[in-house]
């Protein structure tokens, strides 16, 4: 079939209508697995927050007595006194007077809807940083407060390749600061062995760890393990599980919980109530000084990390990322 010779068609006309969706697609992830399952939020009062930790004396299987024996005292000892720092996280959105005066698809407040953007983008930043390896920094005029996170507190229980140096991190007791620690040990396959004993050495030392968190790829390793028992699927129902969501030890039930953001070579066992956000100022937004034809929004949080005792979780580093 030809077209008419005098047809006037859409590929001649000039004063068409654009057909731009009212709805903008985004699907970058949002979810903020650490920050969501620890303890709640704790309230800072100063950029350096402390608190104390303690333990019972190791059990004594010799603790039996004669008859009218004279009481003796036990050593006392005392408790550790640790602390981390909160750093300030921002972003800040910058709109012209024009973007916010035309027609637009899809929103009509273009701030507003700038602003939602950069709240989703500076909670995934904190997510990253309070799960990644990152040491605690006392900060001074030219220099930014860091918080110590998560990989940086664990220091008791791990399992980490032979030749990283310092294997762990944790809390100094000299500088008051939490160390970072070596990251470049030889990387190794994750397997179900280093998982039951770092679940172990945690539970062993008065953890109820609940939670494994690792990233996507060692996530997909996890759930090649087997356990204790063979692993079958139902022909007739045409499916195939190839996940492990929930994971059952010796000493308890795991919830297996993928994360985007934290670092692929370290797998989390984690005991959440152990672990607080701390916020010395938490989520604000204000307009800044307006400077020509744009205005200008900030968001901020003054926040960091509380480990009530690390002890009670466990961590395997130095795992294969890729």
């Amino acid at each position: 079939m030809a077209q008419e010779e005098t047809a006037y068609s859409t590929y001649d006309a000039a004063g068409l209508r654009e057909d731009l969706s009212d709805v903008i697609y985004n699907i970058s992830p949002t979810e903020t697995p650490f920050i969501t399952m620890i303890a709640g939020k704790g309230k800072a009062k100063a950029k350096y927050h402390e608190w104390q930790l303690d333990s019972l004396a190791a059990v004594d299987t010799a603790n039996a007595k004669v008859e009218g024996d004279a009481a003796s005292t036990q050593t006392s000892t005392a408790s550790t006194r640790v602390g981390n720092y909160v750093q300030i996280s921002d972003k800040v959105a910058r709109v012209t007077g024009t973007q916010e005066a035309v027609d637009k698809a899809g929103r009509r407040n273009e701030m507003a809807y700038q602003m939602g953007k950069r709240s989703k983008e500076l909670k995934r930043d904190m997510e990253a940083i309070v799960t990644r390896n990152q040491a605690s920094v006392a900060g001074d005029d030219s220099t930014a407060r860091k918080t110590g996170s998560l990989e940086a507190w664990i220091e008791t229980n791990y399992d980490a390749a032979s030749d990283a140096s310092p294997a762990v991190g944790g809390f100094s007791t000299t500088t008051k600061l939490v160390v970072a620690r070596d990251t470049n040990g030889t990387k190794r396959a994750f397997t179900e062995a280093m998982l039951k004993k770092v679940i172990r050495v945690a539970w062993n030392n008065g953890g109820e760890p609940s939670v494994i968190m690792l990233g996507p790829l060692n996530k997909q390793a996890l759930s090649g393990f087997t356990g204790g028992s063979t692993r079958t699927d139902k022909g007739e129902d045409k499916r195939l599980t190839a996940a492990v969501d929930v994971y059952v030890s010796d000493f308890g039930t795991h919830r297996c919980v993928p994360n985007r953001f934290q670092n692929e070579k370290t797998v989390f066992v984690l005991t959440p109530s152990l672990w607080k956000m701390l916020y010395l100022r938490p989520f604000r937004s204000w307009p800044l000084a307006k400077t020509g034809d744009t205005q200008r929004r900030q968001i901020l949080v003054e926040w960091g990390l509380c480990s009530k005792n690390e002890a009670g979780s466990a961590a395997c580093f130095d795992l294969t990322d890729s």
